[in-house]
């Protein structure tokens, strides 16, 4: 089955990390990333990038930045194959977003029929 793994950051959470720790975590990120079973991923640019629509009337709404406020912010995602949610949530707590303060939800993907 395969498994979205959603990581969420704490804004703050590299503050006052050396480079060298800084190179350590992504190396943790780049070690889970070329593991047997994770299907791809990625990291997101920081929320003030984003662009937010909405429906507005008959038309759409855009607004520069996030959507919402929020303690955590969306930062990023693997895609995981695992036998059952026990084998992604084994990933999901290597995820140094999880120690530094973040969370990772975990969700199973809708498979559609070929």
């Amino acid at each position: 089955m395969r498994y979205a793994l959603l990581i969420f950051v704490k804004p703050d959470s590299y503050d006052g990390l050396s480079d060298a720790d800084r190179r350590a975590i992504t190396a943790e990120y780049m070690a889970i990333a070329g593991e047997d079973g994770v299907a791809g991923g990625a990291h997101l640019r920081p929320p003030e990038t984003a662009t937010t629509v909405r429906q507005n009337g008959d038309g759409l709404l855009t607004t520069d930045g996030p959507f919402a406020d929020t303690k955590e912010v969306f930062g990023g995602f693997f895609l995981v194959e695992a036998d059952n949610i026990e084998g992604a949530l084994e990933i999901a707590g290597r995820i140094p977003a999880v120690r530094l303060g973040g969370c990772v939800e975990v969700r199973p993907i809708v498979e559609r029929p070929s």
